[in-house]
């Protein structure tokens, strides 16, 4: 199985904290569109003979097309791949593009999940980030959906500059009382060449403290396990049966193909990225070029790969995959370069899978990255 990630660089404005590849300008919209669909008929070769289970418009904001656009791209996808029955096909949406009108449309398209952008119900948090909705906005978009849709995720971003402990629970608590089946939520990074680290620079905004980013993180997990939430990977929480097919695959080595600029494509021995940039995306397409990098990767990036992604989720990592795919002197290393941490009470063995604990999960990119193995071909 595999899935098909389609990255819609366009948003109706910049958030301040976001360093995605986007244009707040629409003028190429119908050029690219074009360009999206002549990428995946030139690519259907390095899926062939294999089932796509997912389907993934990301962005950008990819609810800014409309309901023809984003029908002709999927038509595209299953004129040229092998879609299985049912496939999960999500689309990002911001509150503000989700007029009932455009829920309705939706509902009768093949989309059948929603990963809406809320960021926060609160306009304060919302106007630092620049965000283009407003709380109601966030509220009454949300009301609408789930009179149309059942498998709805919402973005909650924490750890914003002067957002107290008690307005974040608010905020999870908010979330909550929409009966939401998944949560993604992600501690607010200062990106380089981003409005959000000029400003910082100048003073305007306090800095990110990651103290409290941290006591916000546990508090997340606290109030949504506590709900029946299942912490099945750093940033994401699900219910029973809502787990992100997409993105599981991601986290668990699964091939999938990324198409638009700057979209990033993987299938298990080779990483690749298209050009960030619309004009040369569209420009080498229309010249019948693929605008993209391609990364062989060795058996110690493959390694890393596994290890980075591994410890961020519930399964971990298998020490009987990297004996069988690795070799046992990559199981001798890892088994070595662990065991400080596992002293340290932030990773244990259970079941043959060495797993972050509670304790660890916040650090787990950080102790990924100790684990690494940088010196063997």
């Amino acid at each position: 199985m595999a899935g098909i990630y389609i990255h819609i660089p366009f948003c109706r404005q910049a958030c301040y904290y976001c360093d995605f590849h986007f244009s707040t300008s629409l003028k190429k919209k119908d050029e690219l569109l074009i360009a999206l669909q002549k990428e995946l008929e030139v690519r259907k070769s390095e899926f062939e003979n294999i089932k796509i289970e997912t389907i993934y418009f990301g962005g950008g904001t990819p609810s800014l097309l409309s309901k023809d656009d984003l029908q002709s791209i999927l038509e595209t996808v299953y004129k040229n791949y092998a879609v299985k029955e049912c496939p999960e096909i999500t689309l990002e949406a911001n509150p503000d593009d989700l007029t009932k009108e455009k829920i309705m449309e939706l509902s009768r398209s093949p989309i059948n999940r929603l990963s809406i952008g809320v960021q926060s119900f609160f306009d304060a948090d919302l106007k630092l980030m620049n965000r283009a909705h407003n709380s109601e906005e966030a509220r009454v978009s949300l009301e609408e959906t789930l009179h149309h849709f059942n498998n709805v995720s919402v973005d909650l971003i924490y750890g914003i500059p002067g957002a107290s402990n008690e307005q974040w629970i608010e905020n999870i608590e908010i979330a909550l009382g929409f009966s939401i089946p998944h949560i993604s939520s992600y501690a607010l990074t200062v990106e380089p060449k981003t409005a959000l680290a000029a400003f910082i620079k100048k003073g305007i905004v306090k800095n990110v403290d990651d103290d409290k980013a941290l006591e916000q993180f546990h508090l997340l997990k606290s109030k949504l396990e506590n709900e029946s939430f299942i912490h099945y990977e750093l940033s994401n929480f699900g219910k029973e049966g809502f787990f992100s097919k997409n993105n599981s695959a991601y986290w668990q080595g699964k091939s999938y193909l990324g198409i638009g600029p700057s979209a990033h494509s993987f299938n298990g021995r080779q990483r690749g990225w298209n050009v960030r940039n619309n004009s040369k995306y569209i420009k080498a397409l229309q010249n019948n070029e693929l605008p993209i990098e391609i990364e062989d990767l060795t058996l110690t990036d493959q390694y890393n790969e596994y290890v980075m992604t591994g410890l961020r989720t519930i399964w971990g990592i298998s020490l009987l995959k990297i004996e069988k795919d690795f070799g046992k002197l990559y199981l001798d290393y890892l088994n070595e370069q662990s065991q400080v941490f596992i002293n340290q009470h932030l990773l244990y063995i259970d079941d043959t899978h060495l797993r972050v604990t509670k304790k660890g999960q916040f650090l787990s990119d950080g102790i990924a990255s100790q684990l690494f193995k940088i010196n063997l071909s």
